[in-house]
């Protein structure tokens, strides 16, 4: 396993922990806006690498299904979490669509090279019972008059988990072609604005740094961590450390005054990261395994 390329991946997973908090603090912007304008500011640090270095620009020339994978990734996943939001309670359909760090574990036993163990789906299981104590922290009601916010939350669980995980069949193909999956979105998303929304701006300059802070780290710099991540590290590793996101987010927000302490982030706690380490005891214990050989 590349280590660098697990801990770049899980760099992904601390930004995105940061998506609530920012959102939070950027005012009322409606979502497709918001989404324009942070895509757009996240395809600049891979503009700036493309004028630095030119030649990168050759690394853009890729097979259609690796745009389709990338934009379909990227946009439908942000349109279908939205679609979500507007046809279901916040709750139940973050619930539904925070399945995809099981799915990325589950499916990954179909890559090559890749074996699903017990302690993996276990510790998944576990990370995804945390996650729920934070996510249905005042209780989870289905009601069939939200079946399309449902299905969309569903279908946008299944759209990221096969997005991390065909990436990882594209391993060969440079993270620079991120640059051009965030413009398009950030176009797609400007469009659904123009349809479905009325436009509002921050109010305020510690709103306008949100929005920036959203566009360099959880809405930009993330999916280029993400990328690299799962295709030169460990997937596996990488879906179950994924449930760590809304912890982290509920402490941060927490910290912050936007929320309360409670027992229920205290038990998350233990069960996302005791899942954790539990889908990592082959990287512990080959390490711990190294450590005690003699040396020759």
């Amino acid at each position: 396993m590349n280590v660098k390329a697990t801990l770049i991946g899980f760099s992904a997973i601390l930004m995105w922990s940061l998506l609530a908090l920012f959102t939070a603090a950027s005012g009322t912007m409606p979502p497709f806006q918001l989404s324009a304008i942070c895509f757009a500011i996240g395809s600049l640090p891979g503009i700036a690498v493309l004028i630095w270095k030119p030649e990168r620009l050759a690394l853009l020339k890729q097979p259609a299904k690796v745009w389709i994978v990338g934009i379909a990734g990227l946009f439908g996943y942000h349109f279908l979490y939205f679609t979500a939001l507007r046809n279901a309670p916040a709750v139940e359909a973050g619930l539904i669509a925070y399945l995809w760090p099981l799915l990325i574990v589950v499916g990954s036993a179909l890559l090559p090279g890749e074996r699903l163990r017990w302690f993996h789906i276990v510790g998944a299981v576990c990370g995804l019972f945390g996650t729920i104590l934070i996510v249905a922290r005042n209780g989870v009601q289905f009601d069939e008059a939200y079946t399309l916010g449902y299905g969309a939350a569903l279908a946008c669980a299944f759209t990221w988990s096969a997005y991390s995980l065909l990436s990882r069949r594209f391993d060969a193909v440079s993270t620079d072609v991120v640059t051009a999956f965030c413009l398009a979105t950030s176009v797609l998303s400007f469009i659904c604005h123009l349809g479905l929304e009325q436009t509002v701006w921050p109010e305020t300059s510690a709103q306008w740094l949100a929005v920036l802070g959203l566009g360099l780290l959880p809405v930009g710099a993330a999916f280029y961590a993400w990328d690299y991540g799962v295709k030169n590290g460990d997937i596996q590793l990488l879906g179950v450390a994924s449930y760590a996101a809304p912890v982290l987010s509920t402490l941060i927000l927490v910290l912050f005054g936007f929320a309360e302490p409670s027992w229920r982030i205290a038990l998350a706690c233990v069960f996302v990261t005791g899942g954790a380490v539990l889908a990592a005891r082959d990287v512990i214990f080959r390490k711990m395994r190294r450590e005690t050989q003699p040396a020759e």
